[in-house]
């Protein structure tokens, strides 16, 4: 993978170090194209040790209110694959690993090999894919493969043993636990399924792998993922930034809202239980 460090050794270094990687994630295009770059900026210069870029998308089905939000602003603006490509080689060249997270419609729309060219190219270091599922995904893996990129897949606690075992063996990075039923969003407690699910899908990985599994589920603040980081081995925040930003008077406050809460959640995940 071009760029800096990849998603494996982000994970790993935050392990050695006794903690949980942070993982932090914005639109491309929001609050503006340029906007969107200093902010992810600003979360790694805050703490965060991967960045996920989202693409806007038009239906964002899975998304909450907030991330919705955001992404209208981002459409509004003229946001495109274009865009996002170009942010990600920004924010990559801070050396974190940048992946994309996206509905699977504009990458097929796009060309699945040139999508996966043109992500590499950019020095990114893969997709997360939340509607995509391992059957249907064929044409992706073998373009991950062939641009030495990661693939992200989901699972959630509906998913059965069966279900984990096979998202799991085709995931590369990590793998991404989304806790809660329903949209995304931040909360005001952490789900109580959320250390069952992490658990459950370590077991269910292939003899011999230890892939790093990440907890999507609404983390808003540094006690929180404290909690998180407990049993997770990556504590991935989206709405949080994002409140951030939508609720700042001004963009420069907003960047500074950003950081605080950066440094905030850093902090959390390197608090021992």
């Amino acid at each position: 993978m071009s760029g800096g460090r990849t998603v494996a050794t982000a994970f790993e270094k935050a392990g050695a170090e006794g903690r949980a990687a942070l993982v932090g994630y914005l639109p491309a295009g929001f609050p503006t194209r340029e906007g969107s770059i200093a902010a992810a900026r600003a979360m790694v210069e805050a703490g965060c040790d991967v960045i996920e870029i989202g693409l806007p998308y038009s239906d964002p089905l899975m998304d909450g209110p907030t991330i919705q939000d955001a992404v209208h602003q981002a459409l509004v603006g003229g946001a495109r694959v274009a865009d996002v490509f170009h942010t990600v080689e920004a924010v990559a060249a801070t050396g974190a690993p940048t992946l994309v997270m996206t509905y699977w419609n504009p990458v097929d729309h796009y060309g699945v090999d040139a999508f996966a060219r043109d992500l590499a190219s950019a020095g990114g270091a893969g997709l997360i894919t939340p509607d995509l599922t391992p059957e249907e995904g064929g044409d992706w893996l073998a373009a991950a493969d062939a641009h030495d990129l990661d693939r992200v897949f989901l699972v959630a606690l509906s998913s059965t043993d069966e279900r984990l075992a096979a998202i799991t063996e085709v995931c590369r990075g990590f793998v991404y636990a989304a806790s809660l039923m329903g949209v995304t969003g931040a909360r005001s407690a952490v789900d109580t399924g959320a250390a069952r699910l992490v658990e459950r899908t370590r077991k269910a990985m292939p003899a011999g792998a230890r892939l790093p599994v990440g907890l999507g589920l609404g983390v808003s603040n540094g006690a929180q993922a404290a909690e998180v980081a407990a049993f997770a081995d990556g504590v991935i925040v989206g709405s949080a930034f994002i409140r951030r930003l939508l609720d700042a008077p001004s963009p420069k406050e907003g960047l500074s809202a950003v950081r605080l809460l950066g440094e905030e959640l850093a902090a959390g995940v390197r608090q021992r239980p």
